[in-house]
């Protein structure tokens, strides 16, 4: 398994879909999951038709290298294409599990490129089985993929009715065919997908950073059980679930889109400010200088800053060229993880007492490292201040996250969290001051991983296996009797 230098959360995916008459379709494409490489590291893939046949490409790495030759975007002729870019959620980090997923149908091959998590997909797959379906992969989006084909014959309303009537979870889709390009969203909505023009032609893609890349515009959110279509007639839309709802994670707004991207009718830039100015007010303290952690603090260490007038500061140097290894680490490496990724800057920090803003603590690890960093550069006090609420409860629906035994605010209390961090104060964003900074209400969000709500039901099976797993090395863990105890690394 690859490892990475901290322990953030790791994003699922991103998907996009274009169609450029009169042009190909591969460059553009190509461009826009360069926007969407946030979503996904693990592996890249642009599927293109050109109007009878439907050709792919996919591979291992991030975009740049997976279409390093030329030559390979040029093999790839076609005015319609769909992309997309992984990381694991379900099914192994493998090249058969890289998307788009290509399928045979009775109205020639199709692509599918998914975002989000089947919860019921382990069932799905039994009952396909035993009905003579054959799978290729070991991924959930395979299940999903073959859904469609089975109903397309019939339309795209029967296939995409057919997808939200058994699939259960989370998932953002676009498709292509030979002869048209559709995308949809999850009844709930818990993943984003917009969907606009790019000059004569149309555009559908994970965030709206993707448009504004490659020219385009982002006309409007897909809907939650909403479908898009787009062939050489225009585009339109349609409600294929019988009761939708509004339950977008929250943690698209704190922490995984870009925060260039719309979403809600809010750039994530200004709503991630608005977080740190209430974060602020929720959680003052007295201080020389607000310090980012790069990059993902910076716009909520301004907003506190501005809220409390105590001066901004560049505490520290992200590297841009530390990427996922598959070098296994030893100790030693481990411990030199954030060094390789931050530098402190001294002159900055020596003798201040610093707030420090970031959005989020997973395991805790990482943090308890940035904060050594800030001691060690000279800080007198460190207070980290998180824009995320506590993570107490693991995600079924496309995030990467720890088992409950592994999440650092599932095992301690804040007192607790913040003597294990090395910080002279902890303070969390609430639940109502994340979800106020987005200016929705809290019924337009879900809030599993904070308060354990599941707006999809979960069952018991993977509840139990999720929250009874033990913990790896270097994870957090409960103990019987009711002690907190660090495996190390």
């Amino acid at each position: 398994m690859a490892w990475e230098a901290d322990d953030r959360l790791k994003e699922e995916c991103g998907v996009l879909g274009v169609y450029t008459p009169g042009q190909d379709a591969a460059p553009v494409a190509f461009f826009g999951l360069f926007a969407l490489q946030h979503r996904g590291q693990e592996s890249a893939g642009i599927a293109v038709s050109d109007g009878s046949m439907v050709r792919m490409h996919k591979g291992m790495g991030l975009v740049n290298q997976v279409f390093a030759e030329q030559t390979t975007i040029q093999g790839l002729p076609g005015e319609m294409a769909v992309g997309h870019t992984r990381y694991s959620t379900t099914g192994a980090s493998v090249l058969r599990n890289a998307q788009p997923v290509y399928c045979q149908s009775l109205v020639g091959d199709i692509a599918v490129a998914h975002n989000g998590n089947l919860i019921n997909a382990k069932e799905l797959r039994e009952e396909m089985q035993a009905e003579g379906e054959t799978f290729d992969s070991t991924s959930d989006s395979e299940t999903l993929a073959r859904i469609i084909v089975r109903n397309l014959p019939e339309g795209v309303e029967k296939a995409v009715g057919e997808v939200m009537r058994r699939c259960k979870g989370a998932y953002s889709v676009t498709v292509l065919t030979p002869k048209l390009l559709f995308g949809f969203r999850d009844p709930w909505g818990v993943r984003p997908l917009s969907a606009g023009r790019r000059g004569d032609g149309y555009m559908i893609a994970s965030e709206s950073c993707a448009f504004e890349h490659v020219g385009g515009k982002a006309d409007r959110e897909v809907m939650p059980g909403e479908c898009v279509v787009v062939d050489k007639d225009g585009m339109r839309f349609f409600q294929a679930a019988a009761e939708p709802h509004h339950s977008m994670c929250l943690f698209e707004f704190i922490y995984f889109a870009r925060p260039d991207s719309k979403m809600y009718g809010t750039t994530l830039y200004t709503a991630r400010e608005r977080m740190g100015a209430k974060l602020a007010l929720e959680h003052p303290v007295e201080a020389d200088i607000v310090v980012p952690v790069p990059d993902s603090g910076i716009p909520a260490a301004l907003g506190y800053s501005k809220q409390t007038g105590i001066p901004y500061r560049e505490g520290m140097i992200k590297s841009r060229y530390i990427h996922r290894t598959f070098i296994q680490p030893d100790q030693s490496m481990r411990e030199m993880g954030v060094r390789m990724k931050l530098t402190p800057l001294e002159d900055h920090i020596r003798g201040q007492r610093v707030i420090l803003v970031d959005d989020s603590i997973v395991r805790g690890t990482t943090t308890k490292q940035i904060v050594k960093l800030m001691f060690e550069a000279g800080a007198t006090e460190v207070h980290v201040r998180i824009t995320a609420p506590p993570i107490k409860f693991p995600c079924f629906y496309g995030i990467d996250m720890a088992s409950k035994g592994e999440l650092a605010a599932a095992v301690m209390s804040i007192e607790e969290l913040s003597s294990y961090l090395g910080a002279s104060s902890l303070g969390y964003l609430s639940i109502q001051g994340a979800v106020d900074a987005v200016g929705k209400t809290k019924d337009h969000f879900c809030l599993a991983c904070f308060n354990g709500d599941y707006p999809i039901p979960v069952s018991m099976d993977q509840k139990k296996h999720a929250f009874d797993e033990p913990p790896d090395v270097g994870h957090l863990a409960g103990v019987a009797s009711g002690q907190l105890r660090l495996i190390e690394d």
